[in-house]
């Protein structure tokens, strides 16, 4: 008798435990997640900007960063509907080959697009900025850097993305002087040519930065004439540099590139690099999980009627790059 009454004590104690334990810790915080299209330093700073939203709002954001291209990225998103997840911002590696999970999504929890847009899909608004115009922004460094022409090789990460192809698109329209027109497209594989500049090719290495560098030292053996290498993706100009410096043609090729990589700003600082376009990779993490909490508590007033949120790209220069290094470290915590 004695033993049947402490064992009914003991649980009666757990249980109370337990329902004390329950009622204390709250309901669960709402939680979102913030998919990338792959694994590089500038998504590590839209990583911070995420994070960031997530305390401010007291939610929880989960970053993924998929290193195995399409089908890791696809599986990521899968794996977060099977999980319940309130909300996802993804950038997509491959839109007009994801329609379908993409809208599978959407149709389950409110999705965004960030960085690179999937435009035909039925994703409720994109975050990031017009990768047409950064990409004239680019041209213009170019001209800036070669104002007598020349020969240029580009180089960038996938074709697939819509980022990219607009993004290309636009350096190739401001160096042949073409009227604006997004959806013009010229594609790889042959050189085009105009008045001052000739676009050698479009070198990819589905973010392999071995296969970046090699395509650098590609162009030096093939083209040993060039005028100026184009990096499109973070990585991309860091690869080019390392394959200057080995063959002896830093400062003798101009290099353009993209995104704020450390390397870069330190190549535009020591003069191997005339400049970059930047974007806004903090504020993309930030808004993302900004949006979707406002979408999941049923607000949609924040999304413009042209379903895009523009965080302009920017020129860095020698004569600005020490101040937006120093307020990007000071963004990210560091000293």
């Amino acid at each position: 008798m004695r033993k049947a009454f402490l064992l009914l004590f003991s649980l009666g104690l757990v249980l109370t435990v337990s329902l004390l334990t329950s009622c204390n810790s709250g309901p669960a915080k709402p939680r979102y997640a913030f998919v990338t299209n792959g694994v590089a330093d500038f998504w590590t700073i839209a990583e911070a900007g995420a994070n960031a939203a997530a305390k401010d709002l007291d939610v929880e954001a989960q970053v993924l960063m998929p290193a195995g291209g399409l089908s890791e990225q696809k599986q990521m998103l899968e794996d977060l509907l099977s999980r319940g997840i309130d909300g996802i911002a993804v950038s997509p590696i491959d839109p007009g080959n994801q329609g379908e999970i993409i809208n599978k999504v959407a149709a389950i929890t409110p999705l965004v697009t960030h960085d690179s847009d999937a435009p035909e899909s039925d994703r409720l608004v994109y975050i990031g900025m017009d990768n047409y115009t950064a990409g004239r922004m680019c041209g213009k460094l170019v001209k800036e850097a070669i104002p007598d022409g020349g020969s240029v090789m580009l180089m960038i990460g996938r074709m697939d993305q819509d980022n990219s192809k607009r993004r290309r698109q636009g350096v190739i329209d401001e160096l042949m002087d073409r009227d604006e027109n997004p959806n013009r497209y010229d594609p790889p594989g042959s050189a085009i040519a105009g008045p001052k500049y000739t676009v050698l090719d479009t070198l990819t290495d589905n973010f392999d930065r071995a296969k970046a560098k090699a395509n650098a030292e590609d162009t030096l053996s093939r083209y040993p004439d060039v005028t100026a290498m184009v990096g499109l993706f973070a990585y991309n100009p860091p690869a080019i540099l390392q394959a200057l410096e080995q063959s002896g043609n830093l400062n003798k090729i101009k290099v353009i590139a993209f995104d704020e990589e450390p390397e870069t700003l330190a190549g535009i600082q020591a003069g191997t690099i005339h400049g970059t376009v930047v974007q806004n990779p903090y504020m993309y993490g930030y808004k993302s999980v900004e949006m979707l909490h406002t979408i999941a508590n049923g607000d949609k007033s924040g999304i413009p009627d042209n379903e895009f949120i523009n965080f302009p790209g920017r020129q860095i220069r020698t004569d600005n790059v020490d101040d937006f290094w120093a307020k990007m470290k000071e963004i990210l915590g560091q000293e």
